[in-house]
C-alpha cells in the first residue's frame, strides 16, 4: 500500500494519551493532499491562502433515511469518507466494524460525520442501505449510508477523493470501485489523510488525527 507507507513511514509510537485523555496526533498539524501520488503538502510551502487548494467539490447524495446529503451538510464539519457496498462478502464488512470505532468514539460529537458511499448504487436503494444499517449497527445520526447517481459517485471516489490505489491507470465508471481506503476531511474540505481501513492501528491513527484537526490545527 504505497499511501499507506508514506502515511505510516513518518509515525512511530504514536498513541500515548494526553491528560484530556485524547490520543495524541504524530504531528501537530496535519499536511494537505492534493492528487492521487499523496504527496504531503504543508502550510509553510503553501501560499498565504489555501482557499485555491483541491477541496471536495459540490455533491448531492441520498443517504439511508431517504435524507438528502450534500456538500452543504458537511460544510464546517470534520468528515471520514468510504466507499463500499452492502453484498460485499469480503472487506467492507470488516470496514464497517472499523467505521464503527468511529462511531463510537464520536458518537455525542455533530461536528464530525461518516460518509459511506456505495458503489452499486443500482442494488443500494435507499431501503437496502436502512436493512444494512439496522443489521450492522450503523445508529449514529452522524454516519450517511450514501447512495445516487453511479457517475457521480465514481467520480468523486476517483477523481476527487483520490480513493484508488491504481495511480496513472485511467479508468471510467464502468470499472469497479473496490478500495479500503478511509480518506480525512477537514473543515474547509481539504484532504489531510488516507487510512487504511482494515488496520486498527491506522483507524487509532485516524482518530487522533481527528482531534488535531479539532484543536483549530487547520489553516482557515
Amino acid at each position: 500500500m504505497k499511501k499507506f507507507n508514506l502515511v505510516i513511514s513518518i509515525c512511530s509510537l504514536l498513541f500515548a494519551h494526553c491528560t484530556t485523555d485524547q490520543p495524541s496526533s504524530r504531528v501537530e498539524q496535519l499536511p494537505y493532499y492534493k492528487d492521487a501520488s499523496f504527496t504531503p503538502h504543508w502550510i509553510s510551502d503553501l501560499p498565504d491562502s489555501v482557499a485555491t487548494f483541491h477541496k471536495i467539490p459540490s455533491f448531492q447524495l441520498v443517504n439511508q433515511h431517504g435524507q438528502n446529503i450534500s456538500n452543504e451538510v458537511v460544510s464546517g464539519k470534520i468528515y471520514v469518507a468510504d466507499f463500499f457496498f452492502t453484498t460485499c462478502p469480503g472487506i467492507c464488512p470488516k470496514m464497517t466494524l472499523n467505521m464503527k470505532i468511529l462511531q463510537e468514539e464520536f458518537r455525542q460529537d455533530s461536528t464530525i460525520l461518516l460518509l459511506s458511499h456505495s458503489v452499486t448504487p443500482e442494488i443500494d436503494s435507499v431501503a437496502q442501505l436502512a436493512k444494512y444499517a439496522k443489521k450492522h449497527g450503523i445508529n449514529s445520526p452522524n454516519w450517511h449510508l450514501l447512495t445516487g447517481n453511479r457517475k457521480e459517485i465514481y467520480n468523486l471516489g476517483r477523481n476527487t477523493y483520490f480513493i484508488e490505489e491504481d495511480l496513472g491507470v485511467e479508468k471510467t465508471d464502468e470499472d469497479f470501485l473496490h478500495t479500503e481506503n478511509f480518506v480525512l476531511i477537514d473543515q474547509q474540505g481539504h484532504i489531510r489523510g488516507i487510512f487504511n481501513g482494515l488496520n486498527k492501528t491506522s483507524i487509532a491513527q485516524l482518530i487522533a488525527d481527528i482531534y488535531t484537526l479539532k484543536k483549530g490545527n487547520s489553516a482557515q
